[in-house]
């Protein structure tokens, strides 16, 4: 009997073991979501802010394709979010905002280099590590899929913003 009982203990601790674990990934993977919608809302509230500010055209046209883009992705993301049951914020982190605060400081011809280097560049480089890290070890596989179907875009954003950075004005 009690090497019944110790096996019944055993299997028990093991099957909640394995449901902690389940719930960690879950979480993981709602994090990621999380702070995907953050980084796509951040950067469209940026890009609209460069839409009325930028000097430079080829700016302007690209904080349209970061609206258009970022928008399109949130819509996907937010449909994979409801789906799983994960409640997104809508706006930014804290610290995002306070980046949003710091590319308005300042004199408004150099409007145009704080928002590339902001959030063409930085942001999106972090965005693709974000990204990266979910498309290999994110749990659900919805998620892992929707991490990889983005990727290939985000790292684009990052190679447009790259350019931009380099170009003369």
């Amino acid at each position: 009997m009690k090497l019944n009982a110790r096996l019944s203990t055993l299997l028990i601790l093991g099957a909640l073991g394995s449901v902690a674990a389940t719930a960690a990934h879950a979480r993981s993977d709602a994090a990621f979501m999380k702070e995907a919608a953050q980084a796509g809302n951040a950067e469209v509230e940026a890009s609209k802010r460069a839409q009325t500010k930028a000097q430079r055209a080829d700016v302007k046209d690209f904080a349209q394709k970061m609206i258009d883009d970022h928008t399109k992705v949130g819509d996907e993301l937010k449909a994979l979010a409801a789906s799983k049951k994960v409640d997104l914020p809508d706006g930014p982190s804290i610290t995002q905002k306070g980046e949003l605060t710091m590319i308005d400081v300042g004199d408004d011809k150099k409007f145009d280099e704080r928002y590339v280097k902001a959030f063409g560049v930085k942001a999106h480089e972090d965005t693709v590590k974000l990204f990266q890290q979910a498309a290999s070890e994110a749990k659900d596989a919805d998620v892992k899929a929707f991490a990889q179907k983005t990727l290939p875009g985000l790292q684009h954003h990052l190679e447009m913003a790259r350019s931009l950075q380099n170009a003369k004005p």
